[in-house]
């Protein structure tokens, strides 16, 4: 009996994959908030787990000399729109960089959660516990 881990977890280990990069984004966001014109970026969540799920990849080919790559959640970046735009151009809103990184940290601490007990339901199964 073989085990098949992409059914056994579902679409927990492409929610990390999204939640990684997507902490990446706002640590990039951050670093960035007093360069002028920089503007803040977002990942559209949704549609990079949904795409990740299915199993496609989402490059962009923007050189022809560019390979083919891996599924990345970077194609799905998009601008977010400033409440408050500054005289130098940057669209950073250092209040609500930190919220996402908060909010994105605890939703991906939760999945991590899930995935440890489903490990640990595994392992109890294979025990015969």
């Amino acid at each position: 009996m073989t085990i098949n881990f992409d059914k056994a977890l579902g679409i927990h280990q492409q929610a990390l994959f999204v939640r990684q990069q997507r902490t990446e984004l706002l640590a990039a966001n951050i670093a960035n908030a007093d360069t002028p014109g920089y503007k803040a970026k977002e990942i559209d969540f949704r549609m990079a787990l949904q795409n990740a799920s299915n199993g496609r990849v989402a490059i962009e080919k923007t050189h022809a000399g560019h390979i083919k790559g891996s599924s990345s959640a970077s194609a799905y970046e998009q601008y977010r729109v400033s409440e408050q735009p500054s005289l130098d151009g940057n669209s950073v809103d250092i209040q609500l960089e930190k919220a996402a990184v908060a909010d994105n940290a605890v939703r991906y601490q939760a999945t991590v959660t899930f995935l440890s007990r489903k490990f640990s339901g595994m392992i109890n199964a294979f025990k015969g516990e």
